[in-house]
C-alpha cells in the first residue's frame, strides 16, 4: 500500500513539474487543484508528505517565469551527498556504513563525497603524514580504514565514491602541519595569518609556494593510488581569501615577475588576476597529475558562486571549466530564501557550465544547530531539477537523522524527488577540449634565466615544474630546456641522446623524454617530447655563439612546422582548435609584453595577407603536416650594392634571431658589399609581391637595426634572408599548420 501510494505521489509530482513550464495552462492548474483538494479530503491520513510537495509547488509557481537550460543526460545527473567530519560517528561502524549506502541506493542517490582532508589531518592512514610525524585519529570501531570501507560499500551499491579534500589550503594555526612548516603559511598585509571561516579561526597554506603545491598534490595522488576512487573533489577552500598573499615568498615572486611589489589594495584587479592565474595554473597541473594516474577519474569542483569565488577567494573556476579541467561542478548555494536560491542557480556561468559537464547545486540539508525543514529542501531540489541541474546535499546526517521531521517522513520526500535511478558511469568521463577556439598568451620581454638583448619568452611549465619563461623561436622546432626546469611529475625516458644546432651555432645535447607540458594555463592534450639539455657549446663554424658567454640557458620552444626529427613543434599537441596555428604579435620594440595568439579563427585572421609554404615529407613520430616554412620569391634590395631587385631570395620570419642576416652564396651575388655589419647607407628593402613590404635602415642596436651580411659558398640557396626579431616590430605574423600558409599584417 505504501509503495502504491508513493507511485501515485510521483505521478502527481511529474504532472505538477510539467505544468510549471506552461504557466498559461491556468485552467488545467485549477482543475488539478480541485482534484487535489478532493484527494486530500479522501486520503488525508496518508498524504502528509504530499502536502510538502504542494507547498513547494505553489511557492515556485508564484515566480513569474524562467528560461530552462538544456537538461543533462539523466544517466549523468548528480545526486550526491557529502560525508563530512560530523558524520564520522556514523561511518566508523561497518554496519552503519552498509545501511547508509543501501538506503542511499534505495532512494536513488548516485554519488557520495567522503571527506579525506580536514582540520590539518587526513581521514585515512597516510604514509605522507606518517613521515611528518602527524598522528592519525580516524580508525573505525574495529580498527578498519573508514575511507576504504565507505568506497567499498558505495561501489557494492552502485554509488560513485569521490573523496573530498574539504580543507584545501586551510589549516588550523595550531596544527602540527602549520607548526612544522611556518614558511608554508601566507599572511595578510598587516602580518595576520588567520581568518574566520565556517570552521572557526584558520590559517592558510600558501597556494603559490612549490612545496605546498607538492604536498597537496602528493596527498591527492596518494588517495588515487591507495583507493582507486571514482574521482576527487575540491571545494571553496582550495582557494585563498583575497586579503592574503603578502608573505615574503609571494611578494618576491610577484616582484620578480612584474617588476613591482604587490599593491597595498588586496582587491586591485591586476593583483587579483595574478594570484587567481597562479591558482588556476596549480589546478591545471593537479588535473594533469590525476589524469596521468587515472585518466577517467572525475575531477570535481564545489565552489561558491563565481563572482564571490573569483573576487574574494581567487577561484577562477569558470576559466577552469572553459579550459576543460573540470569534469563536474557542484556549486554551493546555501540559501533559505527560494527567490535568492533561484537567482544563484540561473546565473550565466551555471547555464554555460551545464552545457558541457554534469552540473549540480549544493543544497544545505541542515546543521546540528540549524536544522532545515524538508519543505525548504524540497522546494530547492524542485527548482534545480526544473533547470536540468543535479543536487549535492550537505551533509549526510542532516538528510534525516538530525532534522525537524521524522526520518521516515523525510526519506519519503527524497523518494518522491528521485523516483527513478540515475546511474553514473566514469568510463564515459573522457578528457574534454577547451570550450574556446582561441586564446592569447603573453610573450614576455625577459627570460627566467640568463640575459638576452631581445626576445619573446613564453611561460611554460614542464612535468608540473614551476613556470619558466623560455625563448619563443619561430625558426626552429621542439622544446629544449635545462633539467632544472622539470618538476616532479612522471617523465617517460627514451634513453635517446639528441643534438640540435641553433642558427647562431649553439649546439644543444641531451636526452629526449616525454612529459606533461603547460603553456600559460593551457595544458597539452598529451605528453610531448622534450629535450633535456645537459651540454651546450659552440660549433666549430660559429665559435662565438651564445653558449660562449657561459650565461645560464633559458630554454627554447621551437614552434616551426618544418621538423626534420624529434622533438616536434609542441604546439601541435594543444587541445582542440588551439592546435591549428598561431599568431605572433610583437611589442614594437618596447619593454611591454607581446602576444601569442593560439588557435586560428576567421575573426583573428582578418587583415592578413597570405603566402603559401611547400609541403615536406612526413616523418615518423610527428603528427600533422610538415611544411618548409621558408618563403620563396622574396625581393631583396640593398642600397649601395648591385644586389637590387633580386626576387629569388629565400626568407624566414624568425623570432629566435636577434640580428638580421643576408647570406649570399657568392661574393658576386652580394655586389659591392663585403661580409660584416651593414652601414646606415645600406638601406634594406625586403618585399613579397602583395604580401609584405619591409624596409630598415641598418644601425648598431642589437635586436633593432643591426644587420649582418655573410658570404657562404656552402649555402644551398643563392640568397637567404632572416630579418630577425625586428621584423615583428612592423608585422604580425601568422602560422597556419593546417593549410600550410603564412600571413602578414602590418602593425601600422
Amino acid at each position: 500500500m505504501r509503495i502504491h501510494f508513493w507511485r501515485k505521489n510521483t505521478e502527481i509530482n511529474a504532472t505538477l513539474n510539467n505544468l510549471l513550464f506552461k504557466p498559461a495552462n491556468k485552467r488545467i492548474l485549477l482543475s488539478l487543484s480541485k482534484w487535489l483538494n478532493r484527494a486530500w479530503w479522501l486520503l488525508r491520513k496518508r498524504l502528509l508528505p504530499l502536502l510538502f510537495c504542494l507547498i513547494s509547488f505553489f511557492a515556485v509557481l508564484q515566480l513569474n517565469s524562467f528560461t530552462p537550460a538544456v537538461a543533462q543526460i539523466p544517466r549523468q545527473q548528480i545526486r550526491g551527498v557529502w560525508l563530512s567530519g560530523n558524520d564520522f560517528s556514523v561511518f566508523r561502524n561497518r554496519s552503519q556504513v552498509q545501511a547508509a549506502m543501501s538506503q542511499l541506493r534505495k532512494l536513488n542517490f548516485n554519488t557520495v563525497y567522503p571527506v579525506v582532508w580536514n582540520d590539518g589531518y587526513t581521514q585515512y592512514p597516510s604514509a605522507i603524514m606518517q613521515k611528518k610525524g602527524i598522528p592519525f585519529f580516524f580508525k573505525g570501531a574495529e580498527g578498519q580504514d573508514v575511507i576504504a570501507d565507505i568506497i567499498s560499500q558505495a561501489r557494492s551499491q552502485g554509488l560513485l565514491a569521490i573523496p573530498w579534500f574539504e580543507f584545501g589550503f586551510m589549516v588550523p594555526l595550531t596544527s602540527e602541519l602549520a607548526s612544522q612548516h611556518p614558511d608554508w603559511l601566507t599572511q595578510k598585509q598587516d602580518g595576520t595569518q588567520t581568518s574566520i571561516s565556517a570552521a572557526g579561526e584558520v590559517a592558510w597554506l600558501n597556494p603559490f609556494h612549490p612545496e605546498v603545491q607538492n604536498f597537496i598534490r602528493e596527498l591527492v595522488l596518494e588517495v588515487i593510488t591507495k583507493y582507486n576512487p571514482d574521482g576527487v573533489q575540491f571545494d571553496d577552500h582550495t582557494s585563498l581569501p583575497v586579503d592574503f598573499g603578502y608573505d615574503k615568498y609571494t611578494i618576491a615572486l610577484y616582484t620578480q615577475e612584474t617588476g613591482n611589489p604587490p599593491p597595498s589594495n588586496p582587491q586591485a584587479q591586476a593583483w587579483i588576476k595574478w594570484r587567481a592565474d597562479k591558482m588556476s595554473a596549480f589546478m591545471v597541473d593537479l588535473y594533469q597529475s590525476v589524469k596521468a594516474e587515472k585518466p577517467n577519474a572525475i575531477f570535481s569542483v564545489a565552489p561558491n558562486y563565481y563572482d564571490f569565488a573569483y573576487k574574494l577567494q581567487l577561484q577562477d573556476w569558470l576559466n577552469w571549466v572553459r579550459l576543460g579541467i573540470v569534469d563536474e561542478l557542484v556549486m554551493q548555494v546555501y540559501r533559505n530564501d527560494l527567490e535568492s536560491f533561484i537567482g544563484q542557480i540561473t546565473r550565466p556561468e551555471i547555464l554555460e557550465t551545464q552545457q558541457v559537464i554534469p552540473t549540480g547545486i549544493g543544497i544545505m540539508a541542515g546543521l546540528r544547530n540549524r536544522p532545515v525543514s524538508i519543505a525548504q529542501i524540497q522546494s530547492q531540489v524542485v527548482a534545480a531539477q526544473q533547470r536540468g541541474l543535479g543536487i549535492g546535499f550537505f551533509y549526510y546526517e542532516s538528510l534525516w537523522d538530525i532534522a525537524p521531521e521524522p526520518a521516515a517522513q523525510r526519506q519519503s520526500v527524497f523518494a518522491a524527488l528521485f523516483p527513478n535511478p540515475a546511474f553514473r558511469d566514469i568510463s564515459q568521463n573522457t578528457p574534454r577540449k577547451p570550450t574556446f577556439n582561441t586564446v592569447s598568451l603573453p610573450l614576455y620581454p625577459k627570460p627566467s634565466l640568463g640575459q638576452r638583448g631581445r626576445g619573446y619568452f613564453l611561460e611554460v611549465a614542464i612535468a608540473n615544474g614551476q613556470p619558466k619563461r623560455v625563448l619563443l623561436d619561430t625558426g626552429s622546432a621542439g622544446l629544449r630546456v635545462p633539467k632544472e626546469f622539470l618538476g616532479n611529475a612522471p617523465i617517460r625516458r627514451t634513453g635517446q641522446n639528441i643534438k640540435e644546432v641553433l642558427s647562431d651555432g649553439t649546439v644543444l645535447e641531451g636526452e629526449l623524454v616525454y612529459t606533461n607540458v603547460r603553456f600559460g594555463l593551457i595544458p597539452a592534450a598529451e605528453p610531448i617530447p622534450v629535450q633535456i639539455v645537459t651540454s651546450r657549446q659552440c660549433s666549430a663554424q660559429k665559435p662565438n655563439c651564445s653558449a660562449k658567454s657561459g650565461a645560464p640557458f633559458s630554454g627554447v620552444i621551437g614552434v616551426n612546422y618544418s621538423e626534420k626529427s624529434l622533438p616536434y613543434n609542441p604546439l601541435r599537441k594543444l587541445p582542440g582548435n588551439l592546435s591549428n596555428g598561431f599568431i605572433v604579435m610583437g611589442n614594437g620594440g618596447t619593454n611591454k609584453n607581446g602576444s601569442l595568439i593560439l588557435g586560428l579563427t576567421a575573426e583573428n585572421q582578418a587583415g592578413f595577407k597570405m603566402a603559401s609554404w611547400s609541403q615536406q615529407p612526413q616523418i615518423n613520430g610527428v603528427t600533422g603536416n610538415q611544411w618548409d616554412s621558408r618563403l620563396g620569391k622574396v625581393c631583396l634590395t640593398l642600397a649601395g650594392s648591385s644586389a637590387k631587385n633580386s626576387c629569388n631570395a629565400i626568407a624566414i620570419a624568425d623570432t629566435g634571431t636577434i640580428n638580421a642576416l643576408a647570406e649570399f652564396k657568392s661574393a658576386s651575388t652580394a655586389g659591392k658589399l663585403k661580409p660584416g655589419v651593414l652601414a646606415s647607407a645600406n638601406t634594406v628593402k625586403l618585399a613579397m609581391n602583395g604580401i609584405f613590404d619591409y624596409s630598415l635602415t641598418p644601425g648598431n642596436r642589437d635586436g633593432f637595426n643591426r644587420w649582418n651580411l655573410n658570404i657562404s659558398p656552402q649555402s644551398p640557396v643563392s640568397i637567404f634572408v632572416n630579418p630577425g626579431i625586428a621584423f615583428f616590430d612592423k608585422y604580425d605574423v601568422l602560422f597556419d599548420q593546417v593549410n600550410g600558409k603564412q600571413g602578414f599584417r602590418t602593425r601600422r
